[in-house]
């Protein structure tokens, strides 16, 4: 409801200047008419640089591709008289590269591609607000509970450190714990430990509020 989620933020480095000729080409083309088909099936191998553990993705690469498709998807929304929302970005272009890249990459992937949507969860803008959304619709549509367990990682590695804490970092984990659409609290990872269930209120209590976090915990089955 904030005005200034309408607002981008000043990017001032050339950031799709890591991007190859070729790639920057048919990514363009895929944005738009959703051709070469190929190009979904060819996104995991042109990120990869080698079979080295730890080593095997282009990071630049998925950062960049990250931040232009959401700012093209912002784009197209706003095009079309909306705004960003988990109604408006679904069904495009750009939600299937993102959805794609959720499913098709490997665990060392897929950690980076999150972490690359998670570094856009800062202060009130429109890339904040559209890549939060993005989030918790990954977490939403996950065809697996090990997407919804690494989306969830990803958010709780940077809330479990000390404040502050960027404001699209809370209010995403906020809305992922708080709203019963996703239930956040009946997921298998939540309770596989009971040290790892009181992180989770613990974390609750931190972002919440001791009385609001309990409620929520309480009315959604945890305990």
């Amino acid at each position: 409801m904030l005005s200034e989620i309408n607002i981008a933020p000043r990017i001032l480095t050339n950031f799709t200047g890591v991007m190859p000729p070729q790639f920057k080409k048919d990514l363009d083309s895929y944005l738009k008419t959703r051709s070469p088909v190929t190009f979904l099936s060819d996104l995991r191998s042109n990120l990869q640089v080698s079979n080295e553990p730890g080593n095997r993705y282009n990071l630049q690469l998925i950062n960049a591709l990250v931040l232009y498709v959401g700012t093209q998807a912002i784009a197209h929304i706003h095009n079309k008289g909306s705004t960003p929302s988990m109604s408006t970005i679904t069904h495009s272009a750009h939600m299937d590269i993102f959805q794609n890249l959720a499913v098709d990459l490997d665990t060392e992937g897929r950690y980076l591609f999150l972490n690359a949507i998670a570094n856009q969860l800062r202060y009130p803008n429109s890339h904040t607000h559209y890549f939060s959304c993005t989030m918790l619709y990954l977490f939403a549509e996950a065809n697996t509970e090990a997407i919804q367990e690494q989306i969830t990682r990803v958010l709780l590695e940077r809330l479990i450190v000390n404040r502050p804490h960027p404001w699209g970092l809370l209010i995403t984990f906020i809305e992922l714990i708080k709203n019963p659409a996703f239930k956040f609290w009946n997921h298998e990872f939540v309770h596989c430990a009971p040290e790892i269930e009181k992180l989770f209120q613990s974390v609750a209590q931190c972002c919440m509020g001791q009385k609001q976090a309990q409620q929520v915990m309480e009315g959604t089955g945890a305990s």
